[in-house]
């Protein structure tokens, strides 16, 4: 299997990874921790791909996609930290003033999982936030151990997955999900 990732700049490849089958419907579309509650909550039906829509269209994408041949496979969520939910999140500490991005979910399509699509996709949205200047990239993974962790709530990662990517544990949080507490990992790119 040959992957390619590259910046999630086609809308049509993000909406068959992120997106609902119906367009009407109020999925999430990975904006959640992307941009205000207040406007997250007023997006609905068609408006929310219309949104990601035009965040495809800036510079810098709002994430990656792992291609495996011209089909979109995978996805990764990673943007500054100050542009997203996480700026503010109380749960969540701030280390220091450096001004880190956030890695926050990972998306793997179904007939792909199982075959080391995040690694590629982790490792693939470092590189993305290295080429954009970031001087260091946050994840904040499930501390799972070896319990297994529903799929749907597996966006987050998982922090043996960002330990095999280089990340390291640098906080603890008070956020959980799923059942299972979130770490702040680091990767420094300095």
């Amino acid at each position: 299997m040959t992957i390619e990732v590259r910046p999630a700049s086609v809308f049509e490849d993000v909406r068959a990874l992120v997106g609902p089958k119906s367009l009407t419907a109020n999925v999430c579309w990975c904006l959640s921790y992307r941009i205000p509650s207040k406007v997250n909550n007023e997006l609905r039906g068609p408006e929310r791909g219309e949104y990601v829509e035009k965040l495809c269209r800036q510079k810098p994408a709002p994430g990656v996609l792992a291609y495996e041949g011209d089909e979109p496979v995978g996805w990764a969520a990673v943007a500054p930290r100050a542009e997203t939910q996480f700026a503010g999140n109380r749960r969540i500490p701030h280390v220091d003033d450096l001004p880190v991005w956030s890695l926050w979910c990972i998306r793997v399509r179904p007939g792909h999982r199982k075959s080391g699509l995040s690694h590629v996709l982790i490792e693939g949205a470092v590189e993305f936030a290295r080429a954009n200047g970031a001087p260091m990239v946050e994840a904040y993974p499930l501390d799972n151990g070896d319990a297994k962790v529903d799929l749907t709530m597996a966006y987050a990662g998982i922090r043996k997955n960002f330990e095999r990517a280089g990340f390291v544990k640098t906080a603890d949080t008070t956020s959980t999900l799923a059942g299972h507490r979130r770490v702040l990992m680091r990767l420094d790119l300095r």
